[in-house]
């Protein structure tokens, strides 16, 4: 019989690895700004137009720019982390599902231990 269970991949720390995750993280970051000044243009583009004066739709634009502000502060916190980490740390990266075969007589507790795959520079080096 064949089940599907969650593999967790895991990410060794490399200088490789760490400036693509800084590129990455700040990326993301740039990303949210640029979103949030677009949104900003946007809203002082209607204010202007005074054709949509309700307060709702300026909340709705202040909630999303908050939104996008949070997710800059998430991002700069994983930043710091990232930089206070050691080479050769294990980050999770991802969870993906996988089949496993199981057989009368496994032991199941031995296969339905969670899996691990670790991955150091692009290459898989260990399957847990």
């Amino acid at each position: 019989m064949k089940i599907l269970q969650k593999i967790t991949i895991k990410q060794v720390l490399t200088e490789e690895s760490k400036r693509t995750l800084i590129n990455k993280y700040e990326g993301r970051k740039h990303q949210l700004q640029k979103e949030c000044d677009q949104l900003r243009f946007e809203l002082k583009k209607l204010e202007k137009s005074k054709r949509f004066s309700s307060q709702s739709l300026k909340d709705n634009f202040e909630k999303e720019m908050s939104v996008r502000q949070e997710k800059i502060k998430l991002v700069d916190f994983q930043l710091e982390q990232l930089h206070i980490l050691p080479l050769e740390s294990e980050l999770k990266e991802k969870e993906v599902q996988g089949i496993v075969d199981i057989d009368i007589g496994d032991n199941w507790d031995e296969q339905t231990l969670e899996k691990t795959i670790v991955v150091k520079n692009g290459i898989v080096t260990e399957i847990r």
